[in-house]
């Protein structure tokens, strides 16, 4: 075969090849199912519509309160994830451990929990700037009703808790702080 034949050939077996690979357009003519509800005689289509966030917009009189609001904005999304993980994995050691008899095996178990939460977490943890674990201490009260201090206290001892205070209290945090929705974060000095 000459070679402008042959290339003529896999042209034609690549297109007859890739053909099928084509985008299908939608058959308008085959109806879409979706949930419905039927009220007074109509039928409601029930539409899952995706989550729309609004935020207020902030005009700052001043660029260096734009830039404090932004860097509040940063340290709550850093520290946010690690609320959550901490809510679920908080909530699932409370209800094992109604489960277990003795005292003797939830220690055990909150030990072994601590040291697989340690093992996961305490690499990312430690990178977490003071501002940013202020704010965790906040979103943790948030998530749990309970604040850090309470936690501690309640699964390794008052004196535990103590220690660990005394250790955030060097570095300017207060396990004890709560949650308050009303005025976030104002304790940072943070906002105007």
């Amino acid at each position: 075969m000459k070679p402008i034949l042959k290339d003529i050939v896999w042209v034609i077996v690549l297109l007859t090849l890739l053909t099928p690979l084509q985008a299908q357009e939608p058959d308008l003519d085959e109806p879409e199912i979706t949930r419905g509800i039927v009220q007074d005689n109509d039928t409601l289509p029930i539409v899952e519509l995706p989550e729309v966030r609004v935020y207020e917009r902030r005009d700052f009189e001043y660029l260096y309160l734009k830039r404090r609001y932004r860097r509040l904005i940063y340290n709550v999304k850093k520290a946010y994830p690690y609320s959550k993980i901490a809510g679920s994995r908080l909530k699932e050691l409370d209800e094992y451990l109604v489960t277990l008899e003795s005292e003797k095996e939830q220690k055990e178990y909150i030990n072994q929990v601590e040291k697989d939460i340690m093992d996961e977490f305490e690499k990312d943890v430690k990178k977490l700037t003071i501002t940013q674990g202020i704010i965790l201490v906040k979103l943790i009260d948030r998530e749990t009703g309970r604040t850090s201090y309470e936690v501690i206290k309640d699964l390794k001892g008052g004196f535990t808790a103590f220690f660990w205070q005394g250790i955030a209290r060097l570095f300017g945090n207060n396990l004890k702080t709560e949650y308050d929705p009303e005025g976030p974060f104002d304790s940072l000095h943070l906002l105007p």
